[in-house]
């Protein structure tokens, strides 16, 4: 049976306030335990206005306490921005701090702009190059062994913890697949980032999979964007925000989540609508029944273990409900969650 799970960009509408994405963050996750979701990923972005969750590890720590069995974790760290130590030993604490509920999703993406990601980076003298050795001295030193970059070989990551998080790797190309079935790791392909060649990406990686200490068999999750509705126009409708988003990123804007009313009303140009319906490529919109048969072609053809649900509405009420129509679709197991 196929899990699924939830990844949350703590995404920001217009008009509204950071502070007020990160609150729906936090009752979204509760109700996701409630619903019977396995894990709830927190996404890293910086430098935009659509998104306010920009250190995955913060948000982990206030959506872990506000909740009781639910795994959480990052999808992702951006570990081509940061050293190796510092990101295990964030883990390290938050898995003493939750046992057995902690995930470790790391990236080789920027998350940013150029100008932002060299920011975040300042002082490093690294380049992205260097991204498989990090992927090495990160997974040692969780581990508790020595790191491969041989002058670190006596430093180890504190403190110590009870069990090791789980450890995926997420990207939507061959290096990604490649560099997770190198290292012995899960692998979460971003099918809303990008859909094309995801079948032969996800065989590379299972026939080339080498057991680690953090992973003994290959594990595959997608990660893919649904909107659900009570019907498919009502989908399609919450969907116009979701299309005048991406456009408008595609054109070096990043802009909070406006309403499908004003999305639908904008100017388009004919080539914009165009660049809108191939975009529509990589999302899943519609009633309970479409959406339950779509999400089980997907899950079939690449044989994935579970499915990491994005949604974003406007109103955080529609995206709320499309995780529930799901939840009812798949009969996920609810939890009964002690007061």
């Amino acid at each position: 049976m196929t899990d699924f799970s939830i990844l949350d960009q703590t995404p920001v509408r217009a008009g509204g306030t950071p502070a007020q994405a990160i609150d729906e963050t936090i009752t979204l996750a509760q109700k996701a335990e409630t619903m019977g979701y396995n894990r709830y990923w927190l996404a890293e972005h910086h430098g935009t206005d659509g998104f306010a969750g920009s250190s995955p590890e913060i948000m982990i720590t206030r959506v872990a306490a506000a909740t009781n069995c639910i795994r959480v974790g990052s999808g992702g760290v951006m570990l081509s921005h940061y050293s190796p130590l510092k990101v295990a030993e964030n883990f390290a604490l938050l898995e003493n701090m939750f046992p057995n509920r902690i995930d470790l999703g790391i990236g080789r993406a920027p998350g940013s702009d150029g100008v932002t990601a060299a920011a975040l980076a300042y002082g490093n003298q690294m380049g992205i190059e260097y991204f498989p050795t990090k992927i090495a001295d990160m997974t040692a030193f969780l581990a508790g062994q020595p790191p491969a970059s041989e002058p670190f070989k006596n430093v180890r990551a504190t403190p110590l913890a009870p069990s090791l998080p789980e450890v995926w790797l997420l990207g939507s190309s061959y290096q990604s697949a490649a560099y997770a079935a190198h290292f012995g790791l899960a692998y979460s392909f971003a099918h809303f980032i990008t859909p094309y060649e995801s079948e032969a990406l996800i065989n590379q990686y299972r026939n080339n999979f080498r057991p680690s200490p953090v992973m003994k068999e290959p594990r595959v999750n997608l990660g893919v964007f649904v909107i659900c509705a009570d019907t498919t126009e009502e989908a399609e409708h919450l969907a116009a925000s979701r299309d005048y988003w991406r456009l408008k990123l595609s054109q070096g804007q990043h802009l909070p989540y406006i309403s499908p009313e004003e999305a639908l009303s904008y100017p388009y140009t004919q080539q914009e609508l165009s660049a809108i319906k191939q975009n529509k490529v990589n999302r899943i919109v519609g009633d309970p029944k479409y959406v339950k048969a779509q999400l089980e072609e997907l899950a079939s053809c690449h044989s994935a273990d579970e499915l990491v649900i994005l949604t974003i509405t406007y109103d955080f009420a529609s995206r709320l409900h499309s995780y529930e129509l799901i939840a009812q679709a798949f009969g996920l197991q609810a939890r009964e969650i002690a007061a």
